[in-house]
């Protein structure tokens, strides 16, 4: 499987949220990077964050990120 550009971003994306607080959000402002605005719309169409822009997670998107932050955190290993 490769990853492509916008699953990267998505990833980018989504490892910016806070697992110790889920009611810490994150904001995708209009002058950010072009990619990461559109992550954000992706995620949100997919059910995984609450606002076009970022927001909070949502339940399947605490579930993907837990999963996702936990992969990162194995690949960083030394």
């Amino acid at each position: 499987m490769l990853i492509s550009e916008e699953l990267n971003a998505e990833i980018r994306l989504l490892s910016l949220f806070n697992l110790s607080s889920v009611q810490e959000g994150v904001k995708v402002h209009g002058n950010a990077d072009p990619h990461l605005i559109a992550a954000a719309q992706r995620l949100f169409s997919k059910g995984i964050i609450t606002q076009n822009d970022g927001g909070y997670l949502t339940d399947l998107g605490i579930e993907l990120t837990e999963h996702l932050q936990r992969a990162l955190i194995i690949l960083q290993a030394h």
